[in-house]
């Protein structure tokens, strides 16, 4: 079994087949779920100088400013 991917693909993110955001995705409107991500990409940002493992911050971020930049190409 490999490692888990703790950024692109939680573990904990993921329940009966769905990551999270797409149940999230599902309960707002486009621009309410383009404002999630954002403050998504706000909070990696914010903190990831205190984190022990700052990269995996910073990864998290980009990844949901990917998931933004989908969104809103879309």
């Amino acid at each position: 079994m490999g490692k888990e991917d703790r950024v692109n693909h939680p573990s904990h993110y993921t329940s009966g087949g769905m990551q999270c955001w797409d149940a999230i995705k599902a309960s707002m409107t486009k621009e309410a779920f383009c404002g999630y991500l954002k403050g998504n990409v706000l909070k990696y940002l914010w903190r990831y100088e205190k984190k022990d493992n700052p990269i995996e911050d910073l990864n998290k971020a980009q990844v949901y400013l990917n998931k933004l930049i989908e969104e809103s190409t879309t």
